[in-house]
């Protein structure tokens, strides 16, 4: 008899079959399928994940008492608010009288609100254009410098001017560019007449964007530097091997690594428009006028704290906020079309 036909022993033949797995309609799978985490009840999510929600609810607590409760307030908007009419502010809300649209009909027709929101979109632009690039470029620059220590201490230099207070830049630039300042000094010792910059109505849009520049572009390179560092080095050694230079590597494995955290970070600050800096405009107001410094949020602590016309003040502030909301959803979605995740998910 040939080797193929030898019967095999019933021991052998049950250890065969335990190892090949069946496949008959009826005798089912072998092994149990894993249940997908994310199809987890909302019970059993809850005991899993229970320590983390404990740690984030101090969290949520604060920003839904600071952040969410408070638009409710927004219905003085609607009224001609009155905070006088009892010490309990929920009282004066619900006992104030009933206006309707008139408030938002008033700042349509306020010539000084279309000034300050002119005067903000101007300033958004030149904050977008001059100072945005600049932790970008200040990142590149950073992470190019080879010794440690040379980078530590540029990083230490341009992250300084982010913890002066706006009292301090503007003396600071009063000292340098005001009328008995440096550059006057310099001007009249040469023969010419000097300047005062800080007076000056026509520049003082860019003089705003400068001290932006000063004191926040160091602190702003701390994302960028953070994405540079996940970029593997394997990529720049290709890129050398195939022949780029330095130029041709940082746009073509640089750039790309920062792209989803400009991209981001330009979505926040689309929606941040209408906010280019309550304190710092404030505290030039008086030397410039308002017709070149009145912005949306000067314009609502005017109105609001300085005249006391609360309904109307709060009006303005509620149109910056939803066309806030609705600028952070445009650039969003242009996020998502130029493949980038932005804010949050499709």
């Amino acid at each position: 008899m040939s080797h193929s036909t030898v019967p095999r022993s019933k021991a052998e033949a049950d250890e065969t079959g335990k190892r090949t797995p069946k496949t008959s309609a009826g005798a089912g799978t072998v092994r149990k399928k894993k249940r997908d985490p994310g199809k987890l009840s909302v019970r059993l999510r809850f005991r899993r994940d229970r320590v983390l929600i404990l740690m984030t609810l101090p969290a949520l607590l604060l920003v839904l008492l600071f952040n969410y409760v408070p638009i409710l307030g927004n219905i003085v908007a609607f009224q001609e608010y009155d905070p006088y009419i009892s010490s309990n502010g929920v009282v004066s809300i619900l006992h104030s009288p009933w206006v309707g649209l008139e408030n938002f009909q008033r700042l349509f027709e306020d010539s000084a609100f279309w000034s300050a929101v002119q005067n903000t979109l101007v300033l958004f632009f030149l904050q977008l254009v001059l100072y945005f690039p600049i932790p970008i470029a200040l990142a590149l620059l950073i992470n190019s410098v080879v010794r440690p220590r040379v980078r530590a201490i540029s990083q230490a230099i341009l992250y300084l001017p982010h913890f002066f207070s706006w009292v301090l830049v503007i003396a600071v630039f009063q000292q340098l560019l005001g009328g008995a300042g440096l550059l006057s000094q310099l001007l009249r010792a040469h023969g010419y007449d000097g300047i005062d910059v800080m007076s000056d109505p026509d520049t003082f849009k860019f003089l705003v964007t400068a001290e932006s520049v000063w004191k926040d572009a160091g602190w702003g390179i701390i994302v960028f530097l953070a994405a540079l560092s996940s970029v593997n080095h394997d990529l720049y050694e290709a890129a050398a091997m195939d022949g780029a230079g330095r130029w041709r590597r940082m746009w073509h494995v640089t750039l790309p690594a920062l792209r989803p955290v400009i991209a981001l970070l330009l979505v926040l600050r689309v929606g941040d428009a209408l906010t280019v800096g309550f304190e710092q405009i404030l505290l030039q107001r008086d030397a410039v006028g308002p017709g070149a410094s009145e912005v949306l949020d000067t314009f609502v602590w005017w109105n609001g704290v300085r005249n006391q016309d609360f309904g109307y003040a709060a009006a303005a502030g509620l149109i910056k906020g939803v066309v806030s909301l609705g600028l952070v959803l445009v650039a969003n979605k242009v996020a998502h079309l130029m493949g980038e995740q932005g804010v949050y998910k499709k």
